[in-house]
Order: structure tokens, then sequence, then C-alpha cells
């Protein structure tokens, strides 16, 4: 996987990105279930509220060879200060209406603090 993350302008202060980081060496959250190497392309902001220059974000990550985009997980989640992006669904949906067939979107990074993740949700129905 050649990955190009999407984060919010907003939480650029708050966040580095190293949950995001974090997540894909670890295979937590939204690569958990990862079969393949994974490499980060790119990690751009949003452009700003409303998120309208996300597709350009995009284009320029898929340009320098990203075959999947996530958005972070403070525009999905809200992390780190609680406060999921407003736009995100919007955003959501220009990438779709955008994207190659060959590009993979992904909505999150990493879990939430203190959310149960897919892996404790699928241990506890083996228990």
């Amino acid at each position: 996987m050649k990955l190009g993350i999407i984060r919010c302008q907003q939480t650029e202060d708050y966040c580095p990105g190293s949950g995001c980081f974090k997540a894909v060496r670890n295979r937590k959250g939204a690569f958990a279930e990862a079969n393949e190497d994974i490499e980060i392309i790119g990690f751009a902001n949003c452009g700003g509220c409303p998120g309208k220059k996300a597709v350009l974000r995009a284009k320029l990550l898929v340009e320098r060879g990203a075959d999947t985009i996530a958005f972070a997980s403070c525009i999905q989640k809200g992390t780190p200060i609680g406060y999921p992006c407003p736009f995100h669904a919007r955003m959501k949906k220009l990438l779709q209406t955008w994207r190659p067939e060959n590009i993979r979107l992904l909505d999150y990074t990493h879990d939430a603090p203190g959310e149960k993740t897919s892996m404790d949700n699928k241990q506890q129905e083996r228990d």
C-alpha cells in the first residue's frame, strides 16, 4: 500500500501526526488487517475549512504514487481535540466522485482513545 494521508488543518497545532504514523507502523486502526507493506507517500492538510482543497491534495498524493488515501482520524473521529470535522461527509463524497477506481479511500487512520477497536470486537466474539 502506498498511502497518502489528509489531515485537518485546524489540528496541526495540537497534533504532529504521530498517532497516524504509529497506527501505520504497528498495523492498528484502519491498518489492522493490512497484509502488505505500507509506504507513506505524503501527509497533507485538507486546506482548511470547508475542505474544498481535499481533492487537490488527494490528486497531488496520487500523482506522487499513492494508491490509498486516508482521512486522518482528526477529520472523522475528532482526535485529539474531540471535534470531528463538520465537512467530513462532504469531503468524502467529493473524493469518492473524483477518485479513479484503483484508488482506495479510508475513513480514518487510528482509533480514538478509549474507543473499542475492530480487533477488540473480534476478540470478544471469540471469547
